[in-house]
């Protein structure tokens, strides 16, 4: 019996000595009191040099008090840590990486005695065969001078974290870890003095051939595989073993252990998948190309007979399958713009919930939907769906069916799903392409049309026009100018909208040789031809001598006459000659006024309208900024041309009147309130024809018109109120915090007067 237990301890001290890992023990100060020779070897000590040493003598000041916390903590609280490193220095001066696990040594008792744990050498492998050989036969010997070794050996492995077993020399199993049964799933019961059944069909050649080399050199590392699991599962496995050896020195059995690096090459692969499909994404334009790549792409990672993408038609609320990838390739094609409703199939389930879905068995599924299979006459045995989504929405679902090796696992879902969220954005851009161009080639017909109905219509109006144009000029002649006033205003009106008949006639003309072309604003024409409906109807009435000179008077007073000639103005001058004319109407309010004049090139424009527009904007300025705010007037030059600014701190506009401004008859303020107040008042209002006006003269002076305006934040909407003058402000204590909680920017930009010229002689015609 004595014999018996002898060979066990020493079978359990020779195969501590044969794996490549470093076991220790150490009292409680950290001491080394026992260790085997794998430990010896990683340090790069003898034993006797690391006997009775303490850990922190063997690595710098940083490592050794992140150790002594380690340990203390262990003791402390009894938790035992995971994933420590260690950095050492050997004895010839190479430094070392360790992967450290430590746990309490307690006696009978229950007294903590010390330490006991296994150092790993992650940066180099023993490779040595005579080196192994040594490490048994001291291990052997090592066994006989303990009797408590057994106990000490077998603690070891029942605390390694990877799996580890040892087979007898036909390969059944004498012993298995609690690793083992983790990973694996099998217990020491079901297998011990059996051989273990987890080798794929696929790997038994390589297996034998590392069984081979196991014996023949008597040690093996890093064998690269994949093995079973009980469940069915297939893991990618690192295998290291060696022999070890009887009193007899003859070879005994094997002990292997097993490194699970299943998810780090899963992890690798998608990695380089999605790198790879990232890379070749933008060679394709076409949405037809790109989805055959990707389904190719689906069809190899995962290992799948076949690959899909089923998108949305979200106006027929079906389904459609735009490209497929089968081993055949008729599968495929029969697959493609297979439609079916979007509450059907597993990908309708996967719409409804937004989650991926596995069916194992599609004929168990109550999901599948058999009329896709019918109609392209294909088995689908089971399936994987993941949802193509783009923010919050659906686009559609990444399918694979039908895998080759196992079922579909999480690994799965995990690998289609970063595939899907890889390619949606993508798959989007490229439909939302393809309808672009679509509608592209729909405008062209269009536009094909409607220069068919311009030419028509400009081809049809010339001959009228003409006699139109000739008769008023023979009328004109015979009738002699002068003698009655009444038809000459008749005949200059009849001139004048014949005019705009021919100048339209000649713009459709600009259009279809594509030249530049700008029509006439539409609140010109309706200015000029609402005098000329206004001053017909007066002169209709009896007793009408004096109205129509009223009306038209009265237009050009507010709006400028159409007729004034342009001229070329100093803008810098003007402004400032203007500003000094203004300046008593608000000389009653407290406005900070600058004026940043620079010289600018001339401006094509007459002078009584230029007036009116520095009238309007630093009227609408000022009545728009509180006492002790800042009203700036600057005269500067552009890119394009000269500008004229004005710039207030006042209240601005919200968004909705900034739509508003320039665009409709509209005044910044309220419109009633000049019943009550006068012009430069705060919050003055009027009834917009300061603004209204500036637009009517950018359309027939060719300048251009912008506004920037911030609302000031202590009053955000319209009904919120401006006391008037910062003062009064309960928000603002200085006019510099007025200044920056709100402001408008008015902007005229002219071009230079040469590149005018012609607008304004259009104007004057």
């Amino acid at each position: 019996m004595d014999s018996d237990d002898d060979v066990l301890r020493e079978r359990f001290r020779v195969l501590l000595e044969d794996v490549a890992d470093g076991f220790y023990e150490t009292d409680l100060r950290g001491n080394f009191r026992f260790f085997n020779h794998a430990l010896c070897r990683i340090f790069g000590y003898s034993a006797t040099e690391i006997q009775g040493r303490n850990f922190s003598e063997f690595m710098d000041a940083e490592n050794a008090l992140y150790a002594f916390a380690i340990f203390n903590r262990l003791y402390e609280s009894g938790e035992i840590p995971s994933e420590i490193i260690w950095t050492i220095i050997r004895k010839d001066g190479q430094e070392r990486i360790l992967e450290i696990s430590v746990s309490l040594i307690v006696d009978r008792l229950g007294k903590k005695t010390g330490f006991q744990g296994v150092a790993r050498d992650v940066t180099q492998k023993i490779s040595d065969q005579q080196e192994l050989e040594a490490s048994q036969r001291r291990a052997y010997e090592m066994y006989q001078a303990s009797s408590r070794a057994e106990k000490r050996y077998r603690a070891f492995l029942e605390f390694l974290p990877d799996p580890v077993f040892v087979f007898n020399m036909d390969s059944t199993v004498s012993y298995l870890n609690p690793a083992f049964e983790k990973v694996f799933g099998w217990t020491l019961k079901e297998l011990e003095g059996k051989r273990i059944p987890f080798i794929p069909e696929s790997e038994k050649v390589r297996t034998r051939e590392g069984i081979k080399t196991l014996f023949s050199e008597k040690v093996l590392h890093g064998f690269h595989t994949r093995r079973y699991t009980k469940d069915g599962r297939i893991l990618d496995i690192v295998v290291d073993g060696a022999i070890f050896y009887d009193a007899e020195d003859q070879p005994a059995g094997q002990v292997i252990t097993l490194r699970d690096v299943t998810a780090r090459k899963r992890a690798e692969q998608i990695n380089q998948a999605l790198f790879r499909i990232a890379q070749a994404l933008y060679r394709f334009p076409g949405l037809d190309r790109m989805l055959e790549y990707i389904t190719r792409q689906v069809q190899e990672l995962i290992g799948v007979a076949g690959a899909m993408v089923i998108l949305i038609d979200e106006q027929e609320q079906e389904f459609y399958i735009p490209v497929a990838a089968y081993e055949d390739g008729k599968t495929g094609s029969k697959m493609k713009e297979i439609r079916f409703p979007m509450d059907k199939g597993v990908a309708g389930q996967v719409y409804r919930t937004g989650e991926p879905l596995i069916v194992s068995d599609t004929a168990q599924s109550p999901y599948f939907y058999d009329q896709v299979d019918k109609q392209a006459q294909f088995h689908t045995k089971n399936m994987l769906d993941v949802p193509l989504r783009i923010q919050e929405r659906m686009i559609g679902v990444l399918c694979a069916v039908n895998k080759k090796e196992g079922g579909f696992d999480r690994a799965d879902i995990d690998l289609l799903s970063a595939v899907a969220n890889l390619v949606a954005l993508p798959i989007e851009n490229a439909r939302i392409n393809e309808a672009l161009q679509q509608a592209y080639e729909n405008v062209r017909g269009f536009n094909r049309a409607k220069e068919q109905v311009i030419h028509h219509l400009s081809h049809e109006l010339k001959t009228p026009l003409s006699v139109l144009s000739a008769s008023l000029g023979l009328m004109a002649k015979r009738l002699g100018g002068g003698q009655d006033k009444a038809l000459d205003r008749i005949l200059l009106r009849a001139r004048r909208n014949l005019q705009r008949l021919l100048d339209m006639q000649y713009e459709i003309g600009d259009m279809l040789r594509e030249k530049d072309y700008r029509a006439h604003g539409m609140l010109s024409f309706l200015l000029e031809a609402s005098r000329d409906m206004l001053v017909t109807l007066a002169e209709m009435e009896p007793g009408s001598t004096r109205a129509p000179q009223i009306i038209q008077q009265a237009i050009d007073r507010e709006f400028g006459n159409a007729e004034i000639p342009c001229t070329d103005i100093a803008l810098d001058q003007l402004v400032k000659r203007h500003l000094e004319t203004l300046k008593p109407r608000f000389a009653h309010r407290h406005i900070r006024l600058e004026a940043r004049l620079e010289p600018v090139v001339p401006v094509l424009i007459p002078t009584e309208v230029m007036e009116k527009i520095v009238e309007g904007l630093v009227k609408n300025a000022i009545e728009n900024t509180p006492d002790q705010g800042r009203v700036t007037v600057v005269v500067r030059a552009a890119e394009k041309g000269p500008v004229f600014e004005v710039q207030d701190t006042g209240v601005g506009l919200t968004e909705q009147k900034q739509q508003l401004i320039f665009n409709h008859y509209f005044a910044a303020g309220d419109t009633m309130t000049y019943s009550s107040k006068a012009p430069y008042d705060f919050n003055a209002g009027g009834k917009g024809f300061d603004l209204l006006r500036i637009t009517i003269f950018s359309e027939r002076y060719r300048f251009d018109t912008k506004m920037i305006s911030r609302r000031c934040r202590h009053i955000p909407t319209d009904g919120d109120l401006c006391p008037g003058a910062i003062e009064r402000c309960a928000h603002c204590s200085l006019p510099t915090d007025c200044d920056a909680s709100g402001g408008t920017i008015m902007q005229i930009r002219f071009l230079p007067s040469n590149q005018v010229n012609l607008a304004c002689r259009m104007v004057e015609k």
